[in-house]
């Protein structure tokens, strides 16, 4: 395999350079949320409640498409890094046949189970039709989101993320103006909102598939690339459908049963404001996952280490920053998103209790960065998986049987992403990640 020369040190420029994009790209992407969220507030309550019930059920979707691009990534990086082009060329074929699998799977699902899922979301009445038709125009239609994940991975792997920046701006810019015209002029409500999503993210996802395309043409794929992308992604995969799934068993017996206007509240903090605050994290974990990748492909393991080492202090400053903008600025910055006072003082009161964690899940971004990026996918799985499931029984303990209501499960969130990121800190401070083949 041909081997990159020997080049100069990391810094923080290098970081930046790659974070910056990465994290505008990743606050447009987050912006789909955050728009569904306006609109779905414009059309009634029961809208808002079954679109932010539903997030989680787009994170274990966006979790199966990780089974392709969460191995896609580090390999694209070695690969860039070790200027291997037929490598290279082998990916890019697998990311976008693997997508086609993915979409294939959570179109059956949602367009023959989307009323079953609402249900098994502990949603009833108007709220679980909603979030019927909503999954269900995701699901079926969904090609550009499944190979969106893959495409991005692909542009941070190569250091390419200011393409991937401008190719959201093209799809949030289109997707505000299909709410307008599809939710706000004809009146179509939550699907016109999942339409909206859709067609907008349509051209960026065929200009991306432009802008990867392997000279040639795709590949075949016996030569193994596709057993390695899986053996990295499943994982992260796995991980992500955990996750999820967490969501899922609060929603269904802790938030659902403490009314609607939990569930709006869930809805409007994790994802506008999460969906603000967690894109920088991600952003600045990208970067480095993306220097680690490249540094071990070109044989540069101490570089790869230093890239780790220089973004500890920043992904710090950011989350401290980001508490404080919770705490202070929770009741401005949830008040465009409900006119219900109730959903409103319970939006609050999710922002300033998540405020103490916000640092907590910095530091374990920038941890899953590290490890990510080197293809150590596996401990992020071990060390992820087991606490995120904590939280539904200490969230159900302490909402109930303790009397907290939903400040109770909010806390048994910031318990279990403090146990998270020392866990991952750990792993990443180890080292072993340098010695990952893939």
């Amino acid at each position: 395999m041909p081997t990159a020369p020997v080049s100069r040190p990391v810094t923080a420029r290098d970081i930046l350079w790659v974070a910056l994009p990465a994290t505008a790209s990743a606050l447009l992407n987050n912006a789909f949320r955050v728009i569904d969220q306006l609109a779905a507030g414009a059309v009634s309550t029961p809208a808002q409640a079954a679109i932010g019930s539903c997030t989680f059920v787009l994170i274990a979707a966006y979790g199966l498409h990780q089974l392709v691009a969460g191995g896609v990534g580090p390999l694209a990086a070695r690969a860039a890094g070790a200027r291997d082009d037929r490598l290279g060329g082998a990916v890019v074929s697998v990311a976008l046949l693997g997508s086609l699998g993915t979409w294939a799977v959570f179109a059956a699902v949602t367009g023959f189970g989307a009323e079953a899922i609402a249900s098994l979301l502990g949603l009833s009445g108007e709220t679980a039709t909603q979030a019927a038709t909503f999954l269900r125009t995701l699901g079926v239609l969904g090609l550009p989101l499944a190979v969106a994940p893959s495409l991005d991975a692909i542009f941070v792997a190569r250091g390419q993320t200011g393409r991937m920046m401008a190719l959201q701006v093209g799809a949030v810019l289109g997707n505000v103006l299909l709410n307008q015209l599809f939710v706000y002029r004809l009146g179509m409500g939550v699907q016109g909102a999942a339409l909206a999503t859709v067609l907008s993210r349509l051209p960026a996802s065929l200009l991306g598939v432009w802008l990867v395309w392997p000279p040639g043409g795709p590949r075949w794929l016996g030569d193994g690339t596709l057993g390695r992308v899986l053996k990295v992604g499943s994982p992260v995969f796995l991980n992500t459908l955990a996750y999820a799934a967490v969501y899922f068993l609060l929603l269904r017996l802790t938030i659902s049963p403490l009314g609607p206007e939990v569930n709006a509240a869930l809805g409007i903090g994790f994802s506008a404001l999460e969906g603000v605050t967690y894109p920088c994290f991600l952003g600045l974990s990208l970067a480095v996952g993306s220097v680690v990748g490249r540094r071990l492909g070109a044989g540069e393991p101490a570089e790869a280490a230093r890239a780790a080492r220089i973004a500890l202090p920043m992904v710090t400053a950011v989350g401290v920053g980001a508490g404080l903008i919770f705490w202070f600025g929770a009741r401005t910055l949830c008040s465009p998103f409900t006119d219900d006072p109730a959903v409103l003082d319970a939006a609050v009161g999710y922002a300033r209790t998540l405020a103490w964690s916000q640092p907590t899940v910095a530091w374990e971004a920038l941890a899953e960065g590290v490890l990510l990026g080197a293809g150590a996918s596996s401990p992020v799985l071990r060390l992820g998986a087991p606490l995120n499931a904590l939280r539904v029984p200490i969230g159900w303990l302490l909402a109930f049987p303790l009397g907290m209501g939903a400040p109770g499960v909010w806390w048994a969130i910031n318990l279990t992403s403090l146990l998270k990121a020392l866990a991952k800190g750990f792993a990443a401070w180890r080292g072993r990640w340098v010695q990952m083949r893939i």
